[in-house]
């Protein structure tokens, strides 16, 4: 009986012996993926622009990522992913791991209408973002163009209902919500000839194939010193001044009841899903934090004229929530949204 009682013992001492190993093991184990969280990035980041090289957003995302990778210590790759307004590519960076390393390059006012119309699931409250410019539409054309102001454009508009043709970066883009407020307030018709991104949108322009564009003045900065376009009007609050561009005065002078509404354009950044993990999100909010103080960024401003605003998460949360209102609301009752914006709580204007 002695010896069972012992041998039961001995049995007992070896169990939390290999016990106490195996927490130990268990603990080193967990120690390990700390401390491999903690070093993140450890391999190369793809940034996923879902619209075709050269507009504004590609433009801005590749500037604002060489400096960020500066930072990082990693490279990061730009892959053009166009189609449906945007929404393939942000289809691709929601569906792929939410690890950090797949991150999106994003002009916000196409971001905010995916669910209203109906392209994906996902809102913009899904997902944490970082805002890096802000650009103001313009309304232009080509050099040899009929029109050489605003009040030319706005009267033709009257006098051809319908017939006047808009070249813009696809259904619900910037130029499309833009061009879309303008037509409210000035309470006419035209004809919308979408393309796949903003740079097609401008081409098709140069080459006559439409009247003019409502896209963005980043886009077009270049034309404007080359001659090769003109800006009749911008959707800013006041003339917007271009180094090296005769001052383009808003349209609001022409359209009073646009101002309002008045500054009206694309804010361009990067986003991810939110569920990402925390030293991610925490390296490139701090990688974003520098890029926008660099001198690279800084002339990229200069040079696009545009305006550097360096929202982090939270006050691009803010942005975003106005621009939902705005574009959603507006896509809705033009027809172009099917679904209502009150299925996603979306606050009118």
């Amino acid at each position: 009986m002695k010896r069972f009682g012992r041998s039961w013992f001995a049995m007992l001492v070896v169990l939390v012996m290999v016990m106490a190993l195996a927490g130990c093991g268990v603990k080193q184990q967990a120690a390990e993926t700390k401390k491999a969280e903690v070093k993140w990035p450890t391999k190369d980041i793809t940034v996923v622009v879902p619209w075709n090289p050269g507009g504004g957003t590609d433009l801005t995302v590749r500037a604002l990522t060489t400096e960020m990778s500066k930072t990082l210590g990693v490279n990061i790759a730009v892959v053009n992913t166009p189609g449906a307004n945007g929404s393939v590519g942000t289809k691709n960076v929601w569906n792929a791991k939410h690890d950090g390393y797949t991150i999106l390059g994003a002009g916000l006012m196409p971001f905010t209408s995916y669910q209203v119309m109906g392209y994906m699931d996902q809102g913009h409250k899904d997902w944490i973002t970082w805002t890096a410019t802000f650009s103001p539409n313009v309304l232009a054309v080509r050099a040899e163009s009929p029109y050489k102001d605003a009040k030319s454009l706005l009267a033709a508009f009257k006098a051809k209902p319908g017939a006047i043709t808009a070249g813009t970066a696809g259904v619900g883009s910037g130029g499309h919500i833009g061009i879309e407020f303008i037509r409210r307030a000035g309470k006419f018709e035209y004809k919308h000839v979408p393309y796949q991104g903003g740079n097609p949108a401008i081409i098709a322009t140069l080459g006559g194939e439409v009247d003019f564009t409502p896209q963005l003045s980043m886009e077009m900065t270049d034309m404007f010193r080359a001659g090769k376009m003109v800006a009749l009007a911008s959707l800013s609050d006041k003339a917007l001044e271009i180094e090296g561009v005769k001052p383009i005065p808003s349209l609001g002078v022409e359209l009073p009841d646009l101002k309002k509404g008045l500054p009206m354009g694309e804010f361009f950044g990067l986003t991810m899903p939110k569920d990402a993990p925390q030293e991610a999100i925490k390296k490139i909010d701090e990688a974003f934090k520098k890029a926008m103080q660099s001198e690279t960024m800084k002339k990229f401003a200069k040079d696009k004229g545009v305006v550097l605003v360096g929202y982090g998460p939270e006050e691009s949360l803010k942005k975003l929530d106005n621009l939902a209102s705005v574009v959603c609301w507006t896509l809705y009752d033009t027809g172009t949204a099917k679904v209502s914006p009150e299925k996603f709580k979306i606050a009118k204007p």
